[in-house]
């Protein structure tokens, strides 16, 4: 643990940056001022918060924000998600983890920036579904003209459209007797 001062029990807010492996934090006193400074792994980041008496959390809206947000709402920490766009403003210098962290507590005192809803798991779930298949429409055409060149490959023309591309595809597939070979044929379907 890499701490600026000696670590204090009780903390009135913490601006946390997180990262895939490694979150930074900025512990501030109840007169915002910076006290400590930390950079921890997951684990380390669970026991500090488990030990300490804090306040607030502040944290950016981002990939795990949602999941440690609601994991410190059960240790009874309240927490505040920023959207990043608007953090970024408060990054006195050069961008990094600590900076971004001190940047998170200025961010949290100003009263326009409306924090972020803490997402449900039920939300985050439906909002993957969501996305999943906007995906899958954005790629749809794509993925039928790639099937379509790979028929056209074995001498087979499938007609333009998506509709009556993939009803041609498909017959092809399931034709045991079509030019697509077996070995293509499974990745295909």
């Amino acid at each position: 643990m890499n701490a600026t001062t000696a670590p204090a029990k009780d903390a009135n807010v913490v601006g946390v940056d997180l990262a895939k492996s490694v979150f930074q934090l900025a512990v501030a006193n109840s007169a915002w001022k910076v006290v400590e400074s930390h950079r921890l792994t997951r684990t380390q980041f669970e026991r500090w918060f488990a030990n300490r008496r804090v306040s607030l959390v502040v944290m950016e809206a981002c990939g795990s924000a949602h999941h440690w947000a609601r994991w410190l709402n059960a240790l009874g920490v309240p927490v505040k998600l920023l959207p990043a766009a608007y953090v970024r403003a408060y990054v006195k210098r050069n961008k990094t983890d600590a900076a971004d962290a001190c940047a998170l507590l200025e961010a949290a005192r100003c009263a326009d920036i409306t924090p972020v809803q803490i997402k449900s798991i039920e939300q985050q779930a439906l909002q993957g579904l969501h996305r999943t298949r906007s995906l899958w429409q954005s790629t749809r055409t794509s993925r039928i003209n790639a099937l379509r060149g790979f028929c056209r490959e074995f001498g087979m023309v499938i007609a333009q459209g998506s509709r009556l591309g993939v009803e041609q595809i498909s017959r092809a597939l399931a034709d045991p007797h079509s030019a697509v070979p077996a070995l293509i044929r499974r990745t295909m379907q």
